[in-house]
């Protein structure tokens, strides 16, 4: 039951010392924001428009891209329009309906990323067993059992919010709603046993198994004789390898380092690396260096251009072809 509150709206102040950059800063995050979009449906379209994506790797990759959807339209628009005005305010429960919908999707993204490490782990220590152990339908039934557990852990969250007594102020010093800054207007006794239990299941829990994972495939992959095989298989980990740096790399800064001595505007600028450029780089570094995924991408491409998938594949042909010189 929620107890009765003396604030009903949030103000978010964000940059508020970036008024004569807002607009280039502004422009900047509308261009990561519609990038951040067009990469992540682009990547969950190939996935299900292309049979040589068919594989457990790539429907982790399009949950991964479904988390960063969730969490760029539910926290970015705010960012957008607290950079622009100077600030912004919001009902004190679209700010715990903001926060809760956050806390879904990075606590489904952080299980996710240790679920497509055991993935690895299996494909490159025990190859012959891939396919058995990787089933469509254990994968299915891992990835809804990931967002069953997200939710849960975002009603706990609400539940633990609800029940405090926020008396003011009224000011978050933040970008958007997270559960450190409404912990700070509260005047209830908070406990710090929620923080690390959540902490440690949702960011240690997982980076541990991704840890123990890669240890394995390292491992694994030093017993292979040829350089080419050891650049093969670890080609195969490294993106995920890049996604896990970044992601866990920011998130293990803010919420489980001490906040003592660090500055407000470093927590932002972190802040924005998790929710806002992360989302963007997935896609990136999940197809850059990804021949399948550029594959599905020429023949979607030639689809939407002539109309059919492997109409441009024959034309650059004929034109080479054509184009031969003549003995």
């Amino acid at each position: 039951m929620v107890l009765m509150n003396n604030i009903t709206s949030i103000v978010l102040l964000g940059f508020s010392d970036l008024q004569d950059f807002k607009f280039l800063f502004f422009s900047l995050l509308v261009l990561i924001y519609c990038g951040t979009i067009a990469g992540n449906l682009l990547i969950i379209t190939l996935y299900f428009g292309s049979k040589a994506l068919q594989s457990p790797m790539y429907f982790f990759i399009t949950q991964i891209s479904l988390c960063d959807l969730l969490v760029t339209t539910d926290i970015v628009p705010t960012i957008l329009h607290t950079v622009l005005y100077g600030g912004s305010t919001m009902t004190l429960i679209s700010c715990i309906i903001q926060f809760s919908i956050y806390a879904t999707s990075e606590s489904s993204e952080c299980l996710l990323l240790s679920l497509m490490s055991y993935d690895r782990y299996v494909a490159i220590c025990n190859p012959l067993r891939y396919h058995s152990i990787m089933t469509h339908m254990l994968c299915v039934i891992s990835v809804v059992v990931i967002w069953l557990v997200g939710i849960m852990v975002m009603l706990i969250d609400v539940v633990f919010v609800n029940s405090f007594y926020f008396c003011g102020p009224h000011v978050i010093d933040h970008l958007y709603c997270d559960l450190e800054p409404l912990v700070q207007l509260s005047c209830s006794e908070t406990s710090i046993i929620h923080t690390l239990i959540m902490g440690f299941f949702l960011i240690i829990g997982p980076f541990i198994v991704i840890v123990m994972s890669y240890v394995y495939i390292v491992l694994t992959i030093m017993k292979i004789p040829s350089n080419t095989g050891r650049r093969k298989a670890f080609s195969t980990c490294s993106s995920h390898l890049i996604v896990v740096s970044i992601f866990y790399g920011t998130l293990i800064i803010i919420y489980m380092f001490p906040k003592r001595g660090r500055s407000l505007i470093l927590n932002k600028v972190l802040s924005l690396i998790y929710t806002v450029l992360t989302p963007m780089l997935n896609p990136i570094i999940y197809t850059l260096r990804n021949k399948d995924f550029k594959k599905a991408f020429h023949k979607l491409k030639s689809l939407i251009l002539f109309g059919h998938p492997i109409l441009l594949e024959g034309t650059l042909q004929q034109l080479g072809a054509h184009h031969k010189p003549k003995s």
